[in-house]
Order: structure tokens, then C-alpha cells, then sequence
């Protein structure tokens, strides 16, 4: 039995979105500046991982992609509902970026293991596609939590390796 896929790529504009919606919540919540820039640089680029998937759906359930991902998700996906607790307990961004690392990385395996079961070379493009997007977003707020954690950037090891 193989995959459904238009209900795999269904579920992934579902998950853009929460994930856009978790990096909207968490930019309302972080102060440092760099980090919501981040945040909100995500967010966006979530709502573009999500047109990417709606253009090779066929379903007739989302007539409208803007007026879907303008409205806020019900659900209580993984994306929300581990930021909505950490937000009621101990929020802070160095938590936020790890729960974003956490949450970018087990997205990354799903897309290249939805991936590798799509025969559909266009559909299994798009979603190689946001797999290495996705990868990137991981890259991106690595580098956002070392600076905060007041870590060697990357590009300076080197220069603390030598010395």
C-alpha cells in the first residue's frame, strides 16, 4: 500500500502553517532584536514552504492559501503546543531556539522520509525542496543560539583554534 499522497501534501501546508504560527508566537515573545528578526525572517519563509506544497495539491478543501494561513490554527500540533507550554512556564530564547532546532530537525526527516515513498517526481521535488529549506532554517537558528549563548561563531573558530 503506498503513500496518499495529496493527503501527505495536505498535512504538510497544515504543518507550514503551525510552524509558521510557532515562529509568529515566539517573535511576539523573544526581546532580543537579532532573534525575532529570526523568528520573523521563519515565518515568512514557512508561508513560502506552504505555497510551495499548496501548488502541487488538488485538493478542493483550501480554496484560498492566504485566507488559510491568515487564520490562526485550532489545533493543538506539536509545533503550538510545545511552545504554548514552554510560553506558561519558563520561556526564554535560548529555550525557544532550542525547541525550534528540535522542531526543525524531526520536520526535516519527515519531509525526506515522505520523500523517499513519493514516486510523483514533482511532488517528491517540492518536497526534497523544503527538506534542504528546512535544513537551512536548522543552519540559521544555530547560529542565532550560539550568539546567544555567547558561543564561538563558526567562522571565528579557526582564529581560537590557532591561538
Amino acid at each position: 500500500m503506498g503513500i496518499d499522497v495529496q493527503e501527505a501534501i495536505r498535512r504538510s501546508i497544515y504543518t507550514e502553517r503551525n510552524a509558521m504560527y510557532f515562529y509568529l508566537l515566539g517573535a511576539e515573545k523573544i526581546q532580543d532584536e537579532a532573534a525575532r528578526a529570526l523568528f520573523l525572517l521563519l515565518a515568512s519563509e514557512e508561508r513560502e514552504h506552504a505555497a510551495h506544497f499548496y501548488s502541487i495539491y488538488r485538493g478542493d478543501d483550501i480554496p484560498s492559501l492566504d485566507q488559510f494561513l491568515d487564520t490562526v490554527p485550532e489545533n493543538a500540533s506539536l509545533w503550538l503546543s510545545s511552545l504554548t507550554e514552554l510560553i506558561e512556564s519558563d520561556f526564554c530564547e535560548q529555550r525557544a531556539m532550542e525547541l525550534a532546532l528540535e522542531r526543525e530537525r524531526s520536520l526535516e526527516e519527515s519531509l525526506l522520509q515522505i520523500a523517499s515513498t513519493i514516486d510523483d517526481p514533482e511532488a517528491r521535488d517540492v518536497y526534497e525542496s523544503n527538506a534542504q529549506e528546512t535544513n537551512n532554517h536548522y543552519l540559521l537558528i544555530e547560529s542565532e543560539y550560539a550568539r546567544i549563548m555567547g558561543m564561538v561563531h563558526e567562522c571565528d573558530m579557526d582564529t581560537y583554534v590557532r591561538e
